[in-house]
């Protein structure tokens, strides 16, 4: 398995209490899959992710990736994880307004060390895998919302990671352009063999994913998958 969470469980401080938003949750996410997790606002879908992605150690549990467990890992242990390991596609792309599509990606590879011209190739590359080989040179301002999103995910796919975690890629997309943007997120799972989790609430192109899990009051169950 490249992602697996182990008997997950995590609380918030609510007053005196504390509010559980993950509870006892475990999911085994393989190599080239794609997972598909549901579920209403506030039910636990963002924290799970965040779990997954390093950024909240949970109270109790185990997160795996890639055969490594990251129990006991410091703050900058974590982060090179992160660089290396997991690639995360955020709700609202965020690119920098300054920077061409090209230069959004080689930034990336900039930050971990590579060469210019090593970033350059890898960056033109993804762009090509994502349909944007023209767009390489326009800024975000250039873009249409659809594009600026596959810029998004060939940005996270530049180190690339074992992991790949998908926030509501479609939130601001119309019904064709995010039927678009998921149909690249499943072929690019295949292509670059991540384990990826797609958090979503649209439950309309999910045919083609590979497991969907429901998120309710912090508990993950399996739904069955139609096709």
């Amino acid at each position: 398995m490249s992602l697996n969470l182990t008997d997950i469980t995590l609380t918030y401080p609510d007053g005196d209490t504390r509010l559980t938003a993950l509870d006892k949750v475990a999911l085994d996410v393989p190599k080239g899959s794609l997972t598909a997790v549901v579920g209403p606002s506030g039910s636990g879908k963002s924290s799970l992710l965040a779990v997954a992605a390093t950024l909240i150690t949970p109270d109790v549990g185990t997160v795996t990736i890639d055969g490594t467990s990251t129990t006991g890992m410091s703050r900058g242990e974590l982060t090179d994880l992160r660089r290396h390991k997991i690639g995360i596609v955020f709700q609202q792309p965020n690119l920098l307004p300054s920077l061409t599509a090209a230069e959004q990606l080689q930034v990336m590879a900039q930050l971990d060390g590579r060469s210019p011209a090593r970033a350059r190739t890898r960056a033109l590359e993804l762009l090509d895998a994502v349909g944007l080989a023209d767009q390489a040179r326009r800024r975000p301002h250039q873009l249409s919302g659809g594009q600026r999103q596959r810029v998004n995910i060939a940005r996270a796919l530049m180190n690339d990671p074992t992991v790949l975690l998908v926030d509501e890629p479609t939130s601001a997309l119309d019904h064709e352009r995010g039927a678009a943007v998921l149909d690249l997120i499943t072929r690019l799972t295949h292509q670059q063999a991540t384990a990826t989790v797609l958090v979503t609430h649209d439950r309309t192109h999910l045919t083609a994913v590979d497991q969907i899990a429901e998120v309710h009051d912090g508990r993950l169950r399996p739904m069955a998958l139609t096709r």
